[in-house]
């Protein structure tokens, strides 16, 4: 099977790393419609392969994602107001699913924050498991600024930065640069200019080359449900879980080589 047909998306794949660029650059790689339900297409798509270790998310000719296309919102505006709306509420509703999905994706998603990451590139920013930002990214959220609310987004931010740095941040319309996104929380890393940040990422890679992709994929299911499920209910389920990955074909390779003084098969070229 390939890959679902895009034309918003550039994706590549290499040594189970895949690679997708939001491919809008007029628009600063604003999303419209068809980039969310690409988006989304692709993340159903790889969901059972853990062949795919990692997803790496960046922005085509320097921008991230500028958010939501302004413009092509108002392109649905004209006519029936009731049709309108409900088009509107469906597109809205239909990324906070698509960044839900991604959120939960089993892979590691690592996000390349460069140029504008605003609204909801700064939503996607904030589902990453691993965020590099350049020193200069400008990274925000502009919503009220615009005399709109950050609806679906506004969830997995406070779960990122906080309710304090949040509502500084959504209130006040405020940016960031990559300096102050990393003391925040947005992101793990700060770079200088695109070969500083294309060697962080080879250097995430190649230490995600030294972990299992199962262990990985219910490792983050695990972190998701802290806060979620109740606490001792969570234990037990960790407990099932851990016993579930000693026994599996990872869990005893990993350990064989632990004893043995080698690499585990998935990082040989680590």
């Amino acid at each position: 099977m390939s890959y679902p047909d895009c034309q918003e998306l550039l994706l590549s794949e290499d040594a189970g790393i895949l690679m997708i660029t939001l491919n809008r650059p007029h628009k600063r790689n604003a999303m419209n419609e068809r980039l969310v339900s690409e988006l989304a297409a692709v993340f159903t798509y790889i969901e059972p392969n853990r062949a795919i270790r990692a997803v790496v998310l960046r922005g085509a000719e320097g921008n991230f994602c500028a958010g939501g296309d302004i413009s092509g919102m108002h392109d649905q505006t004209v006519g029936d107001k009731a049709a309108a709306d409900k088009a509107m509420w469906e597109f809205n509703r239909s990324f906070g699913r698509m960044v839900t999905q991604v959120n939960r994706a089993p892979q590691v998603v690592i996000a390349l924050l460069e140029g504008a990451v605003l609204g909801g590139g700064l939503g996607l920013a904030c589902i990453s498991d691993v965020a590099i930002a350049d020193a200069k990214a400008k990274i925000g959220m502009p919503e009220t600024g615009l005399g709109i609310i950050p609806a679906q987004i506004a969830p997995f931010v406070v779960a990122r930065i906080g309710l304090t740095a949040a509502r500084r941040m959504a209130l006040l319309a405020d940016w960031v640069d990559g300096v102050e996104a990393k003391s925040l929380g947005i992101a793990h890393y700060v770079t200088d200019g695109p070969d500083a940040m294309e060697a962080e990422l080879a250097s995430v890679l190649k230490r995600l080359a030294k972990t299992a992709p199962g262990a990985n994929a219910l490792t983050k299911k695990l972190l998701l449900n802290v806060g979620v499920m109740e606490h001792e209910a969570l234990l037990d389920q960790a407990a099932d879980w851990f016993a579930e990955a000693l026994g599996s074909a990872e869990g005893i390779e990993g350990t064989k080589a632990f004893v043995q003084k080698r690499k585990p098969s998935w990082a040989e070229d680590a």
